[in-house]
């Protein structure tokens, strides 16, 4: 080829990927980041309590990409702003023109800060209002120590936009530091470098060096104490629930040193935790540097710390590498959950890791019933152009996990382990699609060892329906041991009283539970509830599924403790499920809406608003 062809080729090829890059644009934000790019925010805000707002301004360091744009678009939900400013080059903020679009109920607002040059930063000056989607302002009632207020953040998928105006997308990465003040008595933490020893005198101060997306930014102000836990881990959690959080998340610093044995060293600093009241709506928040915990995690016998280990694991897998956009979701969880396994099979050993493998499995085949096969694929073909195009994000979990389990099995480890640690080594703190996965995947494993993947077999994994009919599922010889006696127990031929349940892990009552809802009967639940006080357990996992399970099967004197249940517990995972098996049943659906009418104020709005759908229904 000439030189000449070359340059022309060159020159195809960067059009190409322009023209890629444009299409590509995240459908779920308004920012034109192939025009420019946040490289820094820093935020500088005072929280009121007696306001429920975060008020003050937010500077962004700009990195112009297209010389031609005076267009900065930003994205915003419900915020009030009152001017916006841009550094000139003598370094003087003045004040800049802005407009704000009609707002969209999936998107929020589109912002447009209309500029005559490229400032280098421009400054947002902007109050949040109460209902702002990512914050939850909590009374003092709500807390443990009923005394003062707790407020947290919950941004993903896109609701950092609710209390920063920013380019909200997993594709802008940026670093940031902030300036926070809240009352006196309250300490603030946030997805940064928190100093426990800091006393907030002249308003709280933070630093991320490494560059994240705007889904990982988080803070929380509260009645809040600090203890170490090893020498890069620590826990934060309010007074009376310290103890218990420092005790239940001690094996986290074993945890750290596993996962880096595995895929290469810790690239955040420390690895801090946040036990938050209950209203939290998920499991887990992987803030790098500070990951957000629900308190039902704790069960006083560390038996849910695979909770950990997921969390602990997004440092490799979407906080280091994330999906590019929300469509390539599976890049993220699936990724996590393969690797939690690895982590909990390195520190407890392969039967533990075996027991939470086939209990994800179980779960994700039997909810395949209850999605379109449409949205059951890893991800679809269809453009990345809306949010309607995207599959489940639940099941992206264990089947992404399965995908990669599939490799490693085929490969062996010896191969495909520096495979995936390459993955995180030369994608970090990148934003990445599943093509570009797929490309790296055909160049470094399919490439040298065509037999672990046939080309129709990538294409059933990535866009076909369900589990593939290969895929091999795991087997735990406990887990196989307690069918057995499951059966009997079902059939009338095994009593309760001759269930031999003295050794049973978390996961066997989970299995268990699983495995006998809708199928036993209400004068069975009663017997397990009587025999072993399911309903009294302090195992929330255990005791959602004894719950679900006496909701299908009609009984009703679990009441008292499931109204306690609903009323203390603010996870998405549990409460849904449970109010919406609770209006299967007129004689439940009365006594269900009315206990959601007493509790409904004391849940994250993303809890709110997935029961009120709910409870809209007919």
């Amino acid at each position: 080829m000439t030189k000449l062809n070359l340059l022309r080729a060159a020159a195809v090829a960067i059009l190409a990927q322009c023209s890629t890059l444009a299409l590509a644009l995240d459908p779920l934000s308004y920012a034109r980041y192939d025009q420019v790019k946040t490289s820094a925010v820093h935020m500088d805000l005072k929280a009121d309590f007696s306001k429920k707002t975060l008020s003050g301004f937010a500077e962004l360091s700009l990195n112009w990409l297209d010389k031609s744009a005076r267009m900065l678009d930003l994205d915003t939900r419900d915020l009030s702003i009152s001017k916006v400013e841009a550094q000139d080059a003598a370094g003087q903020w003045k004040a800049v023109p802005f407009t704000l679009d009609k707002r969209d109920a999936e998107k929020g607002q589109a912002m447009h800060v209309k500029l005559s040059s490229q400032p280098q930063k421009v400054r947002i000056h902007y109050r949040t209002t109460p209902t702002a989607t990512a914050l939850q302002w909590l009374a003092p009632v709500q807390t443990m120590s009923g005394k003062r207020p707790f407020m947290f953040s919950q941004s993903q998928n896109i609701e950092a936009r609710s209390w920063v105006p920013l380019q909200d997308t997993p594709a802008v990465r940026f670093t940031y530091s902030a300036r926070i003040q809240a009352p006196q008595g309250l300490r603030v933490v946030m997805s940064a470098d928190n100093d426990m020893k800091a006393t907030g005198k002249g308003g709280w101060r933070f630093n991320m060096p490494q560059p994240i997306p705007s889904y990982l930014l988080a803070i929380a102000i509260g009645e809040i104490e600090a203890r170490e836990l090893g020498p890069r881990t620590g826990v934060y959690a309010e007074p009376k629930r310290i103890d218990a959080a420092a005790w239940e998340l001690a094996d986290t610093e074993k945890m750290v040193a596993a996962a880096e044995s595995l895929y290469g060293p810790y690239r955040w600093g420390r690895y801090d935790m946040l036990v938050l009241p209950p209203s939290f709506p998920i499991g887990g928040m992987e803030n790098p540097r500070l990951t957000f915990l629900t308190p039902t995690m704790i069960a006083g016998d560390r038996s849910l710390v695979d909770l950990i280990a997921h969390e602990l694991a997004h440092s490799w897998s979407g906080n280091l590498v994330t999906n590019a956009s929300f469509k390539h979701w599976w890049l993220n969880e699936g990724f996590t959950n393969y690797v939690t396994t690895r982590i909990l099979e390195k520190i407890y050993g392969e039967e533990v890791a075996n027991m939470n493998l086939q209990l994800e499995q179980e779960e994700a085949l039997s909810s395949l019933a209850s999605i379109a096969p449409a949205k059951q694929a890893l991800i679809t073909k269809d453009a990345d152009s809306s949010s309607e195009h995207y599959t489940d994000d639940v099941l992206a979990y264990a089947k992404g996990a399965w995908f990669l389990r599939t490799l490693e099995q085929r490969a062996g480890r010896e191969v495909f382990d520096p495979f995936l640690r390459g993955w995180f080594d030369q994608h970090a703190f990148q934003s990445v699609t599943t093509e570009r996965f797929v490309r790296y995947l055909r160049k470094n494993l399919l490439e040298k060892h065509p037999n672990v993947l046939t080309e129709a077999e990538l294409e059933e994994w990535l866009y076909g329906a369900g589990i593939p009919a290969s895929a091999v599922r795991a087997s735990s010889q406990r887990l196989a041991a307690l069918n057995t006696a499951r059966d009997a127990w079902l059939k009338g031929d095994l009593k309760t009283s001759q269930l031999d349940t003295k050794q049973w892990t978390a996961n066997e009552w989970m299995k268990f539970l699983n495995d006998i809802d809708q199928k036993a009967t209400a004068a069975q639940l009663k017997e397990l509830d009587q025999a072993f006080a399911l309903g009294r357990t302090t195992n929330n996992e255990v005791a959602f599924r004894f719950y679900r399970a006496a909701i299908n099967a009609g009984y009703r004197d679990i009441r008292q403790p499931l109204q306690a249940f609903l009323m203390s517990v603010g996870r998405q995972k549990f409460v849904v499920p449970l109010y919406t098996g609770l209006r299967k049943n007129p004689q439940d659906k009365t006594w269900a809406e009315a206990v959601y009418s007493k509790a409904r104020e004391r849940y994250h709005p993303a809890t709110q608003k997935s029961v009120d759908k709910q409870m809209a229904r007919k």
